[in-house]
């Protein structure tokens, strides 16, 4: 993929989506930020929720930057998802990289490295994880929940 972006929005009785696809590089990450805050300004979050689902989406994102893609393959995208309930927001990262074992991921803190505290921090900030892999196999999926209450 060359360097851009993709962001397509949806809608339906349930809430919206917005999808968003980035290069898996680091200097993308940003923008899956940027599209998170323009969504709090749609449900008005508090800011420490923001900050929270920032840092939480931050951890998710660079997880598929740094370990979806081997080498040199810049052709890697990392797939996010952002979903506006009523009562809560649902954010999907997905990539088709090399994937990893769910039950090797964010283990007991004391058996944690450094660098290694990822979904450890995510667990602790959303209600609901789930990690898994994409349909058929291939590449990795990340998808949090965060309650916000009825808007």
């Amino acid at each position: 993929m060359a360097a851009g972006f993709a962001m397509t929005p949806t809608t339906n009785g349930e809430g919206a989506t917005v999808r968003l696809t980035i290069p898996a590089r680091a200097e993308y990450i940003t923008l899956c930020r940027l599209a998170l805050t323009g969504i709090a300004r749609v449900r008005d979050l508090p800011d420490e929720v923001l900050a929270d689902l920032k840092l939480a989406l931050t951890e998710a994102a660079s997880n598929s930057v740094r370990h979806a893609y081997t080498g040199d393959d810049e052709s890697g995208v990392v797939e996010i998802s952002y979903e506006l309930r009523p009562d809560r927001l649902v954010i999907e990262v997905s990539d088709e990289g090399e994937g990893f074992d769910p039950d090797d991921a964010g283990g007991a803190p004391e058996e944690l490295s450094e660098g290694g505290l990822g979904i450890a921090i995510i667990r602790a900030i959303a209600d609901e994880v789930e990690i898994g892999t994409q349909p058929g196999g291939k590449g990795s999926r990340l998808r949090f929940e965060k309650e916000l209450g009825s808007g």
